[in-house]
């Protein structure tokens, strides 16, 4: 189940955490996979490194790096064609590049909001709306948006960042709706408290804070959101739709 080959996939902010597990998920079921990032040199070694978690029997699969600033609108617009014309077609989009610029919203800088929604929310609706028409005329598709559990239920410091989580979600549910009858599926998922080098830099106090809101008692894995992709990504996930599934090991039962 859940075979992705034959199925060609962009997954943004590929290099980074959760990004590099996505990707190696969707190449270990097949996909072809073009990755991009802001970081030209670490995407490249990323991509080399992607042919050690394809099937045997597909090692000849030619995975593709394409750099791109997610905050450059020009950058942005240019990505999706360069996907197509690098792996022939586009049957998986996933955005998961994203950033954070924390502040209170009573000390927030214009500037931290625009950057955040520039690049998590922006961004993401122009590599929508560039994959939807040639997934219409496949007449199959799959997007794949990774939001946050913040974007459901707020978090103080963060109101920019929730509300682009949260501006995901409901764009995803509009496009579902237009695309359903093509399809082409518009799904999230929603990462909780996930272990990546940023939290393992985390004192030992704040891990234990952290894991203390979690029922299960322990942050998620990039392969636990890795895994939930590569379910929306599939053949069978065919009948699901405007959908966000939690990956948040029971911290927020949604």
């Amino acid at each position: 189940m859940f075979d992705l080959h034959g199925m060609n996939a962009l997954v943004t902010g590929a290099s980074g955490g959760i990004g590099s597990a996505i990707a190696r998920g969707l190449a270990a079921q097949g996909a072809r996979l073009a990755v991009s990032g802001s970081n030209a040199d670490k995407l490249r070694v990323f991509r080399d490194e992607l042919d050690e978690h394809t099937p045997q029997h597909l090692q000849e699969v030619d995975h593709v790096a394409i750099k791109c600033d997610l905050s450059n609108p020009d950058e942005v617009e240019k990505l999706m064609p360069a996907a197509i014309d690098s792996l022939g077609g586009i049957d998986i989009l996933v955005n998961n590049a994203g950033i954070t610029r924390d502040n209170l919203a009573m000390r927030m800088k214009d500037e931290e909001w625009d950057a955040v929604m520039r690049i998590n929310l922006e961004a993401a609706f122009r590599l929508m709306r560039a994959a939807a028409r040639p997934m219409m005329k496949a007449k199959f598709g799959r997007i794949i948006t990774i939001t946050s559990v913040v974007g459901t239920t707020g978090n103080p410091g963060q109101m920019n960042y929730a509300a682009a989580k949260g501006g995901l979600t409901a764009m995803s549910k509009s496009l579902g709706q237009e695309l359903a009858s093509r399809n082409i599926t518009v799904n999230c998922v929603a990462p909780g408290f996930i272990r990546t080098a940023m939290t393992e830099v985390l004192p030992d106090a704040q891990k234990e804070a952290l894991n203390a809101r979690i029922p299960m008692g322990r942050m998620g894995e990039g392969e636990d959101i890795a895994a939930a992709v590569a379910y929306l990504a599939s053949r069978e996930a065919g009948y699901i739709t405007g959908q966000t599934i939690h990956v948040n090991g029971g911290m927020a039962m949604l």
